[in-house]
């Protein structure tokens, strides 16, 4: 991408990423029945976006889908730790992202973002790259739901390459660790970042197979568990587990700390938060029950065979 052309590809990307946005509202707004509600912000250093969020629909207990075009004249010190060759350079940084916590605790939760970054100076060559990707977080293991969501992931990647699917796997299973646990936080999917490798155009189509593959990889498994009938203590371990997902986001997830660091607007960067948690001290399960067996179930496995 030279400078001549950084300004209308900047702009190809932010369209795709606003109308990705509304066809995941929508596609989720059906199957709950609900509507998001948007709240458009605007930061001081530069930049806004538009969050959207649905609470205490039929399906979906929470589900925040966040765009957000942000810029400044510094990249924070999570990016320059990351990529030193970034230091002293402006950015500009947008993408989607998007978590879904259901009602019903057979109904995986689930997360997605695809984002663009791009960091300028001067007289030299823009650095850009893509990342985003999807995982999918049960409660309660369902084999047919995971490997749906894993061929899924499977087919949108394949018109990039025979090895793209098994490195976004493999890295999103490494990413989705919770090593003070020493457990896996779901079932993974599709990870990715700092990709350019075969230049603009390759790396935007592969990053919106992605974008547009997430919809046809969750909605039928929400539709097939939003109605499964449960009781306390389904919910109960459900309200357990989530805690897994907050500590992850709080301690790990390099998204919340670089728009924590880049001065995005909070709400928006903690909306990924469940509704509702519980943490027990030293909570064992019942040897031999579902609740147990949630761990061996998450570990790392090809899903496709």
């Amino acid at each position: 991408m030279s400078q001549d052309s950084a300004a209308s590809d900047k702009q190809a990307v932010k369209q795709y990423f606003l109308q990705l946005q509304d066809t995941i509202c929508a596609g989720l707004g059906d199957v709950d029945g609900g509507q998001f509600i948007e709240d458009q912000w605007l930061r001081e250093e530069g930049g806004g976006g538009r969050s959207r969020v649905l609470a205490n629909g039929a399906v979906i207990e929470k589900g925040g889908v966040n765009f957000s075009h942000v810029h400044g004249t510094a990249m924070p010190a999570s990016a320059t730790a990351h990529r030193p060759e970034l230091a002293g350079r402006s950015f500009e940084a947008m993408g989607v992202s998007l978590v879904i916590h259901p009602n019903n605790p057979y109904a995986p939760t689930s997360h997605a973002n695809v984002r663009f970054f791009i960091a300028e100076k001067p007289g030299e060559e823009p650095v850009w790259w893509f990342g985003g990707g999807y995982d999918l977080t049960p409660y309660y293991g369902f084999v047919d739901d995971c490997r749906h969501w894993h061929q899924t992931a499977h087919n949108a990647c394949a018109p990039f390459g025979d090895d793209v699917y098994p490195h976004f796997k493999a890295w999103c299973d490494d990413y989705f660790y919770l090593q003070h646990r020493n457990e896996a936080r779901g079932v993974g999917g599709l990870f990715f970042d700092d990709l350019n490798a075969g230049g603009f155009a390759r790396s935007f189509a592969l990053m919106q197979a992605i974008g547009d593959s997430y919809l046809p990889a969750y909605i039928p498994i929400l539709k097939r568990r939003k109605d499964t009938p449960y009781g306390e203590r389904e919910r109960q371990f459900q309200l357990y587990r989530r805690g897994r997902y907050v500590e992850f986001n709080l301690v790990y997830d390099r998204g919340t700390l670089f728009g924590l660091q880049t001065g995005g607007r909070t709400e928006s960067i903690l909306m990924s938060l469940p509704p509702l948690v519980r943490w027990e001290y030293d909570w064992q399960p019942e040897p031999d029950s579902a609740e147990a067996q949630l761990n061996d179930f998450l570990a790392p496995r090809d899903w496709l065979k």
